[in-house]
């Protein structure tokens, strides 16, 4: 009557995910957008990172990154725990030999001995160490989880990090290449001062515009400085320079396709991590539910003797007990129930923390969207404003030549080109930052 009374209680129900979850609506704009099952994240990393020297980084990454083994170490710490709980159901045996001397009063001393194992088994009927494995296997998933996550994060870091090199390196080629420009314009104006054509003032904006870029060719190497610095850490390698391609030749798949919100349960690790945080205080309030009820404990042993024996007899006499004993806590200073409480709450606790994950994760698919989408709008504007702005240098130079333009327009139309091509190398970078904020997303680099 009592396994009956504890089976039709809740201390033995298994976790099972909320029907109030909402995840349909993580996506913003899903009408407009194509219903797929098919995602970017369900892409390798090599898939989508096709620069050889990107691969080479991010496998350096992935086996000496710090963090990711200290997570390593935390899914093995996990293992351990979870077969710790599993051996709990078998009898735990032990041997404990004895042996001893006693006289009285100088009489010639006694010798006894006993050689003998006892066991013990505790039944599971309030079903806590089914509950206890169940807490402790929900604890290695979220621990793999996590391990994923930290897997995937280094990914789009150490990706982020090297396109961010290959974008200082661009702006630093267009600094360079102005510079040349400029030192030139300053040769032409002070020619132009010796026939009479131009002036002091000009010549000393143009040395101001001069030496300004020079300060921002200072400013992009130490970048570029601290940016390697950045990513070596991550990869756990020594001070050295890294090895890179160029901006202009990365190739990434033209469209992106996110799958449907559901998919983010099952994709995303730290999504993952969360619901087995919940599984966990699930089956933990099912633990502390179970300190109610009472434990059945069977044990025994047996071996052998001589005592009281007076003499050594070998093997001696055979010696056995066995016993059960129940225990049931009727008054505990309200620990138990103080327990029920603390795990309950840390069950809505980690419920909110879930839905949350599940909000954060959609956020992070629709801006890292939203961004790539702009990025690609703005260059096309981009290459638009930079071919007008060459035209437009190309006939200011022209008038230069045949009218009595003043030269205080070309170098304001060099300025111009300078920040377009600037910030079209920022627009560039800025979509390969949406496509690995978009992959990070949607839950891929676990590959």
């Amino acid at each position: 009557m009592l396994a009956a009374i504890m089976c039709s209680c809740s201390i033995h129900t298994k976790y099972q995910r909320s029907e109030n979850l909402s995840v349909s609506e993580a996506y913003r704009d899903m009408d407009a957008m194509e219903q797929d099952t098919t995602t970017i994240g369900s892409l390798s990393w090599r898939e989508l990172f096709t620069d050889p020297y990107l691969q080479s980084l991010i496998e350096t990454g992935l086996e000496h990154n710090t963090d990711l083994q200290i997570a390593f170490l935390r899914v093995e710490q996990a293992e351990a725990v979870l077969k710790s709980s599993r051996l709990a159901y078998l009898p735990s045996v032990n041997l404990a030999p004895q042996g001893a001397l006693s006289s009285f009063d100088g009489s010639t001393p006694s010798k006894t001995y006993s050689l003998a194992a006892s066991a013990s088994w505790e039944i599971d009927l309030s079903g806590k160490l089914s509950n206890t494995e169940r807490s402790n296997r929900a604890i290695l998933e979220s621990s793999n989880a996590y391990c994923q996550a930290v897997q995937t994060q280094l990914i789009a870091t150490i990706a982020n990090s090297y396109y961010t090199l290959l974008r200082l390196d661009r702006q630093l080629e267009i600094n360079l290449a102005t510079l040349k420009n400029w030192e030139e314009n300053i040769n032409t104006l002070q020619t132009l001062k010796r026939a009479g054509q131009s002036n002091d003032p000009a010549i000393l904006r143009a040395e101001a515009n001069r030496l300004s870029l020079e300060s921002s060719i200072l400013a992009v190497r130490k970048s570029i400085n601290e940016t390697e610095n950045s990513l070596l850490v991550l990869l756990g390698s020594e001070a050295q320079s890294v090895e890179r391609g160029v901006l202009a030749g990365q190739m990434f798949p033209e469209t992106m396709a996110i799958g449907v919100p559901l998919q983010l349960l099952a994709n995303r690790p730290d999504v993952r991590q969360a619901e087995y945080n919940v599984a966990q205080t699930h089956y933990a309030t099912n633990v502390a539910r179970a300190a109610f009820y009472p434990s059945i404990t069977l044990s025994g042993s047996a071996g052998w003797t001589n005592n009281p024996g007076s003499a050594i007899v070998n093997p001696g006499e055979f010696l056995w007990s066995a016993a059960a004993s129940l225990f049931q806590p009727i008054f505990n200073k309200g620990v138990n129930q103080a327990n029920l409480k603390v795990a309950k709450a840390q069950a809505e606790e980690a419920a909110l923390q879930f839905q949350q994950s599940i909000l954060n994760a959609g956020k992070e698919v629709n801006n890292a969207l939203v961004q790539w989408q702009t990025a690609q709008q703005q260059i096309y504007l981009g290459d638009q404003q930079i071919e007008t702005l060459q035209e437009a240098m190309r006939k200011i130079e022209l008038l230069m030549r045949y009218s009595s333009t003043n030269y205080l327009e070309v170098l304001t139309a060099q300025q111009s080109l300078l920040q377009a091509e600037q910030s079209q190398a920022q627009n560039q970078f800025d979509k390969i930052q949406g496509i690995i904020n978009l992959y990070h997303a949607v839950g891929g680099g676990t590959q």
